[in-house]
C-alpha cells in the first residue's frame, strides 16, 4: 500500500521516470541499483515491487555517529559517499565518513529477516575452482551468487593474487556485528571475507594497543575487481576491515549517470 496522499513518481508498469526533480539522489541510486526489487519512489519513500512503501527520511537531523549506526534511516544510509578505485582519501581521517551505515529493514526486506528466509535463497559458489575448489554460500537475490562466481573465476586467472584470496574468511554467516546487536552483512549472504592472513581490522589494532591508523596489504587490483561487480570494500571505512566486501551497487553509481 502507498502512503496516503503520496503519488509515485515512477509508473508501476514500466518503472519509467516521470519526474525526477523531487526525488532525492539517494533514492534514484537505489532504483537504478535494484531494478528487480524496486519499482518507484515518491519524494520521501521507496516503493517495492510488492507495493510495500518504505520511508526514506525520518526527519531527524544532525545525528551523531552512534545514532547513524544504531538508528539510521534510508537517507542516512545513502548520505555518505563511497570513492571507487585507488584514489580514495584516508578513511581514518573522519569518523562519520563511512558507508558502513545500513538501514536494516531495507536488507531484511530484500534478502530475508530470519535465518530460514535467507538460507532458503542461498546458492553454492565454487571459490577458485581451478586452484582451491572451495565451497562458499551466498544469496541468489540480485544474482549475487553469479557475481561472486565471476569474481572467483577472474581471480583464479591471476596467480599473483591467489595468496590474498585463498582460504577465504567466509561468506554467509547468520550473526551480529561483533560487540553489537546489529546484523552483519554476512547474515544476508551478501558479503565475503578474503584471506584473513593479510587482513587489517581496526578492533585488532585497538586490542593490541596500536593506533587507529589506516593500513592495507591487499593489492588494489583485487578491490577494483570486486567493485566492478557491485561490491564495496571495508578497507574504505573509518572502522576499517580490509578483508571484507559486500554487495552495495547503489554506493558505486555515478551521480552523472542518473
Amino acid at each position: 500500500m502507498l502512503i496516503p496522499g503520496s503519488t509515485p513518481l515512477f509508473a508501476q508498469e514500466t518503472a519509467v521516470v516521470t519526474d525526477t526533480d523531487t526525488i532525492p539522489i539517494g533514492l534514484r541510486k537505489l532504483l537504478k541499483a535494484y531494478p528487480d526489487q524496486l519499482i518507484g519512489a515518491t519524494s520521501n519513500s521507496l516503493i517495492w515491487k510488492d507495493s510495500t512503501v518504505m520511508p526514506y527520511d525520518d526527519g531527524i537531523q544532525n545525528k551523531d555517529y552512534e545514532a547513524l549506526l544504531l538508528t539510521p534511516d534510508l537517507e542516512d544510509q545513502m548520505s555518505k559517499k563511497y570513492v571507487k578505485g585507488r584514489d580514495f582519501p584516508d578513511p581514518t581521517e573522519n569518523v562519520t565518513d563511512t558507508t558502513k551505515i545500513r538501514y536494516t529493514p531495507f536488507f531484511e526486506k530484500m534478502y530475508g529477516s530470519t535465518h530460514a528466509e535467507v538460507h532458503g535463497k542461498l546458492a553454492l559458489v565454487r571459490w577458485l575452482p581451478k586452484t582451491q575448489k572451495l565451497k562458499m554460500y551466498v544469496t541468489t537475490v540480485n544474482d549475487i551468487h553469479k557475481k561472486i562466481q565471476a569474481i572467483s573465476d577472474e581471480l583464479d586467472n591471476h596467480p599473483e593474487w591467489l595468496k590474498y584470496v585463498r582460504n577465504p574468511g567466509g561468506a554467509f554467516n547468520w550473526r551480529s556485528i561483533r560487540g553489537t546487536d546489529r546484523k552483519s552483512a554476512h547474515s544476508f549472504g551478501i558479503a565475503v571475507d578474503i584471506n584473513i592472513r593479510y587482513a587489517d581490522y581496526w578492533l585488532w589494532d585497538k586490542q593490541m594497543g596500536r593506533p587507529h591508523k589506516y593500513k592495507n596489504r591487499y593489492p588494489i587490483e583485487i578491490i577494483e575487481l570486486f567493485e566492478k561487480y557491485g561490491f564495496i570494500w571495508g578497507g574504505k571505512w573509518y572502522y576499517y576491515d580490509t578483508m571484507h566486501f559486500e554487495y552495495r551497487p547503489e554506493m558505486l553509481i555515478d551521480e552523472a549517470s542518473l
